[in-house]
């Protein structure tokens, strides 16, 4: 397995698929030639599974999918337990709130990964300001743009050439000046990721 800075997964997104049973990273053959986990032999009988393993699974799900580090997962969801509301819905929509994550749901980039890229070679803008940090929290109201000397990179172009007619109702596109616009935080059913995100909060109260 291989990982940047001993953490973020760099590596084949089949083995992850084929870990948590879906395509987290993107669309991937594995999950039609293989329906078990790297490192097993066939369909033979599974150990059961304990409790803690499997809300550990929730937890490296969800890390995997928004390509956050240990340290980044902790602080969030200390926020996420003291904001009003529900402790698990609240991590998932700070998750959404990313900047990397929104530049991926806008359209912008093909992949959370490729948006990460995009926003660390300073390629994004903030309000008309350029932001690097991916990471980064957005806040209801703020514009998200393309700069203008990158409008013309390929990954940008094709990926909005391919984008998905679905909307989030979260977010707004200009599709003429490459501006999107972070309108509120999602509500947990508008997210369409499968997560028990409950999973990650008994596991973080042990």
């Amino acid at each position: 397995m291989t990982f940047k800075k001993m953490a973020r997964y760099t590596g084949p997104k089949s083995k992850i698929a084929r870990r948590f049973g879906e395509a987290i990273l993107g669309p991937s053959k594995a999950l039609s030639r293989k329906n078990y986990a790297p490192g097993m032999h066939g369909k033979g009988k599974r150990s059961k599974v304990s409790e803690y393993a499997l809300q550990l699974k929730e937890k490296q799900k969800v890390k995997y999918t928004y390509g956050i580090l240990e340290r980044q997962f902790e602080n969030l969801f200390h926020k996420a337990a003291v904001k009003a509301g529900i402790t698990g819905e609240n991590l998932i929509k700070l998750c959404e709130a990313r900047l990397d994550n929104v530049v991926y749901r806008l359209g912008i980039a093909p992949t959370r990964r490729a948006a990460r890229q995009l926003v660390i070679h300073k390629h994004i803008n903030v309000d008309g300001e350029v932001v690097n940090v991916p990471s980064y929290s957005l806040r209801p109201g703020q514009l998200i743009g393309v700069r203008e000397k990158s409008k013309s990179l390929e990954v940008v172009s094709a990926s909005l050439d391919g984008r998905s007619p679905k909307r989030f109702n979260w977010l707004e596109w200009d599709g003429v000046e490459l501006v999107g616009k972070f309108t509120a935080m999602p509500e947990r059913d508008q997210i369409p990721e499968n997560f028990n995100e409950q999973a990650i909060v008994e596991l973080y109260s042990k």
